[in-house]
């Protein structure tokens, strides 16, 4: 045979793509190959057996139809298409899916073209349903629930539930996965393909599960009508309300359905009964209805007859199944069990082995401390007795040591009684001391008072001395035959009685006052050595008598003292009586130089002696400022005159 005869030979083909609800596949199709042919090709290729249930679908004009099984694929209105695509979908659906649906890949088919029209909202369902329906899908793809595996968000990724149901309530993702999760960890224990047909079983009950809708309308004019065709009948139904039909026709109860162009006529089994007349928008849509109403109808007698040889066959088989797997599943629950138990039993005997561990660790651990604590024990032994000779080394030197303290205390008391004494001295002392201050103030006072009558004297000497002296210039002027000696004689024996008197006064005052100065500074000197000797007593007996009342006593006492020098007369603290009991201890008088003309005091920086120009006799001039706010100034003029006889 020639390459050209082979080549004539080889049938002409075109690609096809079937489009199933999880996969995608590609068939070389010859030329004259009719629908059944590219359909049993497809049912081979999935391993279906239930045929019946399903057809391939496409899209033409905005408009779905289904591919006839006796036309050629070719001659049909089908896609201008490279390759041409068809959609493997239920055509027909079973009245009790439970008892129906034989094979696992019928049930997975139906279970997901279920679960997407639900969640394309083609198949109204409540919220609670869905809920529940979601959670049999998640049964179905994940198994059982495991909290350790199945975290929190790991259906965020799950197309579970419609969008209007998640318009409806104003919940967050989780919040709707963990309702879904609630029902899903009830499902513990269901198969995979149990919990799809749980599904298909919930799925079956809802209103408009397996009806195809189709608009009609009563008159050509208007489309306020739809026809529903499913496994039960025929149902027809307002436009706003596809649950409860306005009136039903079962497949039992019609005699002949017909079309003639638009116009689809239903006749009941009855012949008393109203024929039913509608119009549909198409031809096509007529034929389309058509076809459906005659793929449920046979599906309805089929139900009722005797199942087929085939049928018959596929039940055994599914039932065998069902059993071999209610077994196998029975085998993995149990082998599950023991696993379980298995490793319950294992955790527990790590459990118990890691308790011995820590036991044994415990008990060495124990072990080592009572070790430990045995040698420290007779460590401590040793030192205690170590500490037991030292405490009886101790005792006897407490005991000397008590024996001093008490002679210590003896001789405290006997220093206290004396310190007590001399305290009582001081007191004496003090209180002179003031009786002492106020009798030099009023000795100052009758001093001052006789120094005030002296300069009075004075000045009087001066104005009768002043008067003579005019009184003698007088008399020689006018008797001039008189000598100056007479004069003279008689002026010096006047101013000589009154100078040696004034003098002799002024001398003795001084005199005087310099000799209790001199007396005031040897007492001052003695009461301070006397002071600082109980000071320096009173500082070593501080230190052992706190606890008594000794030291507060003799600081009132101290303070009694510096009182009572701070009231004492402004001329001791000119001489500093206030410094005596200072803490310094300053010499209460300076070195005060005498004059010898006035025999008064005066100090380096508080006086200046002032030279004045000599006249006729001799004359000094002493002038005395005290420096400071509100004193005055004194000025004592002392003259002496050739007869060596000094004036004031």
């Amino acid at each position: 045979m020639s390459i050209r005869g082979l080549k004539k030979k080889q049938p002409k083909t075109f690609k096809v793509k079937v489009i199933t609800m999880d996969a995608e596949m590609e068939f070389s199709c010859e030329m004259k190959w009719k629908g059944k042919d590219l359909f049993d090709l497809v049912c081979r290729a999935l391993g279906l057996r239930e045929t019946w249930f399903f057809g391939l679908q496409y899209t033409i004009k905005g408009m779905y139809t289904w591919l006839k099984m006796d036309k050629k694929v070719l001659d049909q209105e089908i896609p201008k298409e490279d390759p041409v695509s068809f959609h493997f979908l239920a055509k027909f659906y079973p009245e009790k899916v439970e008892e129906e649906l034989l094979q696992e890949i019928t049930q997975h088919l139906f279970f997901l073209q279920v679960k997407k029209q639900i969640l394309d909202e083609e198949i109204y369902c409540s919220p609670e349903a869905t809920v529940l329906l979601a959670s049999y899908a998640v049964q179905a793809k994940y198994g059982d629930y495991d909290p350790n595996f199945h975290e929190p968000g790991f259906l965020a990724q799950e197309e579970l539930l419609p969008k209007r149901v998640l318009r409806q309530y104003q919940m967050t993702a989780d919040m709707w996965e963990e309702k879904i999760s609630a029902w899903y960890a009830e499902h513990r224990g269901i198969a995979r393909d149990e919990a799809k047909m749980n599904y298909l079983k919930i799925a079956q009950d809802l209103e408009m599960y397996g009806v195809n809708y189709f608009p009609i309308a009563q008159n050509k004019s208007d489309t306020d009508l739809l026809l529903g065709v499913d496994a039960k009948g025929i149902h027809v139904y307002s436009i706003n309300n596809r649950f409860s039909p306005n009136k039903s026709f079962e497949w039992s109860g019609i005699r002949n359905i017909s079309y003639s162009e638009k116009e689809l006529t239903i006749k009941p089994l009855d012949k008393k009964a109203e024929v039913f007349k509608f119009f549909s928008s198409q031809l096509k849509v007529n034929k389309l209805i058509l076809q459906l109403c005659i793929g449920n109808h046979d599906l309805f007698m089929r139900r009722r007859k005797v199942d087929s040889i085939e049928i018959q066959q596929m039940k055994a088989q599914a039932r065998e199944e069902k059993a071999r797997k209610k077994m196998e599943t029975q085998r993995l629950a149990r082998e599950k069990q023991l696993r379980e138990e298995a490793e319950r039993a294992k955790e527990e005997l790590e459990r118990r082995l890691f308790q011995m561990e820590d036991e044994a660790r415990q008990a060495n651990e124990a072990l080592l401390r009572s070790q430990e604590t045995a040698e420290l024990l007779a460590e401590k032994a040793q030192i205690a007795e170590e500490e037991a000779k030292l405490l009886a080394q101790n005792a006897a030197e407490a005991e000397q040591e008590r024996q001093r303290l008490e002679i210590t205390a003896l001789k405290t008391k006997e220093e206290k009684r004396l310190m007590e004494q001399k305290m009582r001295e001081t007191e004496l002392i003090a209180v002179k001391l003031v009786k002492e201050s106020d009798r030099r103030a009023k000795e100052a006072e009758h001093l001052k008072q006789d120094l005030h009558e002296a300069r009075e004297a004075e000045r009087k000497a001066k104005q009768k001395l002043l008067d003579v002296t005019k009184l003698n210039y007088f008399h020689v002027a006018r008797y001039p035959h008189h000598s100056p000696a007479d004069t003279r004689d008689v002026n010096f024996d006047k101013g000589c009685v009154k100078m040696d008197l004034k003098d002799v006064d002024l001398k003795r005052l001084s005199f005087e006052i310099e000799r209790e100065r001199l007396d005031y500074l040897e007492k001052s000197k003695k009461f301070e050595d006397r002071l600082k000797e109980l000071k320096s007593e009173i500082q070593a007996l501080k230190l052992e008598e706190k606890q008594t009342g000794l030291y507060s006593h003799w600081s009132e006492v101290l303070g009694s003292l510096d009182r009572s020098i701070g009231n004492a007369p402004s001329w001791m603290k000119t001489f500093g009586v206030g410094d005596l009991f200072d803490t310094n201890l300053k010499k209460p008088f300076p070195a005060y130089p005498l004059n010898a003309a006035s025999s008064w005091p005066c100090t380096n920086k508080s006086q200046h002696i002032v030279p004045v120009e000599k006249s006729t006799f001799q004359t000094n001039t002493l002038v005395a400022s005290n420096v400071g706010t509100g004193t005055r100034k004194q000025i004592i003029k002392v003259q002496q005159h050739d007869s060596d006889v000094i004036y004031i």
